[in-house]
């Protein structure tokens, strides 16, 4: 019988997080965080051990397994400590206060995130891994554990007293970051931002940084738009490159699609196995972008991959999508996904096949990877046809083949465990990597993924107040949401809106950016705190401003309030993102790795949108449209309006006022193409479009914030 089933549960047994039920059967008396565990810890003068990780993290397997789930260590948290379990994706405020903390000491953060605080929750000792014992100058958990509560016993004042020195400093990290306010902004800003966020590129094998590798799609997508703005190819071949590394590389699981969270190494060789649903969602968008800059073949298929990946694998029977995949299965980090040579040898029947298979992967004896293959392009189909003689249609088709053999033998061995729950923010950004992979397939599946999503998120997420919930699982929903949710969610809406033009949806967009800009907006400092003013009180109310793994509320809110303003024509929405811009832009100056996005936001505000509405006859024939889904057109506003689509709904924005009744309109579909308050008349000729659209793609433009 196994160890879970002889010990009882403790209290988590009661919670829904798939990272707070893998600890439900430890001989730690683990509580979850609520008034009632923290009234426990003041009422018995007990310190508190917080421990913080999500489900797919590694490291807190590991140290689960050799800690959490060991007797004795069990023993002495439970008499000397007050234990609280969070999972990180459930509450990303507390996280984001302790992870600050960390790096305040230590210089680093991450999972799992180890925190020792007082009952008024300050803390005192953190850090992140703990092995069980002491080794590589690293202090051992139970030693830890003994000292820790020693102090607090013996030396209470002195701890009380640093403590309170510590959340100073600490409150003084959401401020801090925020640059001087810049009074004028030009071009010039996105000109310094990128060549200093090209520095620190790896022209070599793409991405930023030397190890580990994380894709950063935030500066990527930046990087394509300050292309867009000045024309200079450079900055886009980067991009190009980066995306090329990371198609090809063992980061992306070539057999079933989708990509892991970060590289280990430089090259994108050996993952970090666990796969995000962020990380994807990302991913496909910006590979979207770079089909409609190259239209190569590749981003399109890598696309559909990715989004068929998520439809199989992360998406639940109600139309959501599930949270992340593990990185170990049978207790082994990647087993599911790499191969011994043998093995592939064993299923692929045709010596050929064989060897163009193990070629195109770099499949060896000795492996890539702890004696095993991580499968990553080795040599492109074009050098393997001329090698073999064969077209490249043939030897597509054998790679091909034989992939789909080996993704239903690995479909038999045992799958990572899947983080069920679903995220707000995160579905957020699955609902734009979906209308994207749309507009460049064509496929209605991807937008009817898209539009499903929604109108789940409107049923079921939604309180009778009007306000969003943050998780949802099996029926239960819990945790007002925070910012991202908010700020993702409207971005979501606002891309379906240029495909799917419908006031329902802008309504929805107003109301939550509404409701975002009452409860989380900081009058002082216009910007928003990450918590609303319904959120329940922590040690700090933060902001998070950096853009990273996913970028922050706060520079995908500033994007969101350009778009929505030209679209609804409500000067508050850009006023706010002109204060934003102006309080945020100096910090990004001095650090634009951590600000790629809110660098997005600012190109779309000098740039300006420019306005494509497309009068379409047939809403799945459309010839325009199409063409126009599949250009590279990032500060567009797009709308689609169709015959007998309640165009009178429309007409109390801004952007539709006097287009639905237009005079002399040629036959058939037509555009008209809006910028600084003069339109084009109606054009059907799709190369008179192009040119036009053209004429507004790279300027040198001066156009400023005043």
């Amino acid at each position: 019988m196994n160890d879970k089933v002889e010990r009882k549960p403790n209290s988590l047994i009661h919670e829904s997080s798939p990272y707070l039920l893998q600890h439900a059967f430890n001989p730690v008396n683990w509580l979850a965080w609520n008034d009632e565990t923290i009234n426990r810890s003041k009422k018995e003068d007990k310190p508190i051990f917080l421990s913080i990780g999500y489900s797919s993290c590694h490291w807190c397997h590991v140290m689960a397994h050799e800690s959490f789930e060991d007797n004795e260590i069990a023993k002495i948290m439970n008499e000397k400590f007050i234990n609280i379990k969070v999972d990180r994706e459930e509450r990303p405020d507390i996280d984001d206060i302790y992870q600050r903390a960390c790096q305040l000491v230590t210089g680093n953060g991450g999972w799992p995130l180890s925190v020792f605080l007082t009952p008024d929750l300050k803390p005192f000792y953190v850090g992140t891994y703990f092995p069980k014992e002491s080794r590589y100058g690293m202090p051992g958990f139970g030693e830890i554990l003994k000292q820790l509560s020693q102090a607090y016993m013996a030396k209470k004042d002195d701890i009380n007293k640093t403590t309170s020195e510590f959340v100073e400093a600490l409150a003084s990290t959401s401020k801090d970051i925020r640059g001087n306010n810049i009074g004028e902004i030009d071009k010039t800003v996105l000109d310094e931002s990128a060549l200093n966020l090209l520095q620190m590129a790896d022209l070599v094998n793409g991405g930023f940084g030397i190890s580990p590798k994380f894709p950063n799609v935030s500066n990527l997508l930046f990087l394509l738009r300050y292309y867009h703005i000045s024309g200079i190819e450079k900055f886009k071949d980067f991009v190009l490159l980066t995306c090329d590394k990371i198609i090809f590389g063992g980061i992306h699981d070539h057999l079933g699609g989708g990509f892991s969270r970060y590289s280990t190494d430089q090259k994108w060789l050996v993952p970090h196995f666990e796969k995000m649903l962020y990380d994807n969602a990302l991913l496909v968008v910006l590979f979207c972008e770079m089909y409609q800059i190259t239209k190569d073949e590749i981003f399109r298929d890598t696309v559909e991959k990715t989004l068929d990946y998520i439809l199989r694998e992360l998406t639940n029977d109600k139309g959501v999508f599930y949270s992340a995949e593990d990185a170990d299965s049978d207790g082994e980090e990647g087993k599911f996904y790499v191969w011994s040579k043998r093995e592939i040898i064993s299923e692929i029947k045709i010596p050929l096949h064989q060897d163009i298979f193990c070629e195109y992967f770099g499949v060896t004896e000795m492996g890539n990877f702890e004696g095993k293959n991580i499968l990553n392009v080795k040599y492109s189909i074009e050098q393997l046809s001329k090698k073999y003689g064969l077209t490249v249609e043939e030897i597509k088709k054998i790679i091909d083949v034989n992939s789909a053999i080996l993704f239903d033998i690995r479909e038999k061995r045992v799958r990572p465990q899947k983080d069920d729950k679903t995220i707000l923010s995160w579905n957020a950004l699955a609902i734009s990597a979906f209308v994207k992979g749309f507009k460049i397939t064509g496929k209605a599946k991807y937008l009817e993924a898209a539009v499903k999503a929604v109108e789940f998120i409107e049923k079921e997420l939604k309180s009778k107040n009007g306000f969003l919930y943050r998780i949802y699982k099996k029926g239960e929903v819990k945790i007002p949401a925070y910012l991202d949710d908010y700020s993702f969610y409207v971005n979501a809406l606002l891309d379906i809106v240029e495909v799917k033009t419908d006031s329902k949806y802008i309504d929805l967009t107003c109301n939550y950016a509404d409701w975002a800009l009452k409860h989380f907006w900081d009058v002082e400092e216009n910007n928003f705190y990450y918590s609303s003013d319904l959120h329940e009180s922590l040690l700090l109310r933060t902001k998070i401003l950096y853009d990273l793994a996913t970028p922050s509320g706060n520079s995908v809110f500033v994007s969101n309030l350009i778009r929505l303003y030209h679209i609804v024509g409500k000067s508050d929405y850009i006023d706010k993102a002109e204060k934003m811009i102006k309080g945020s832009i100096s910090a990004a100056l001095d650090n634009p790795f951590g600000f790629g996005w809110l660098l997005s936001s600012c190109y779309l505000y000098i740039k300006k949108p420019i306005e494509i509405t497309i009068f379409s006859h047939d809403v799945n024939d459309s010839k325009i449209t199409d063409e126009l889904n599949k250009m590279f057109i990032p500060n567009s506003i797009f709308s689609v309006l169709y015959e007998g689509n309640a165009l009178q709904d429309l007409e109390k924005y801004s952007l539709f006022r006097n287009k639905t009744m237009i005079k002399d309109k040629p036959s058939g579909d037509f555009v008209l193409i809006c910028k600084d308050f003069a339109c084009t008349p109606p054009i059907s000729d799709l190369r008179e479009i192009e040119n036009i659209l053209a004429s507004h793609s790279s300027s040198s433009s001066k156009e400023r914030i005043k």
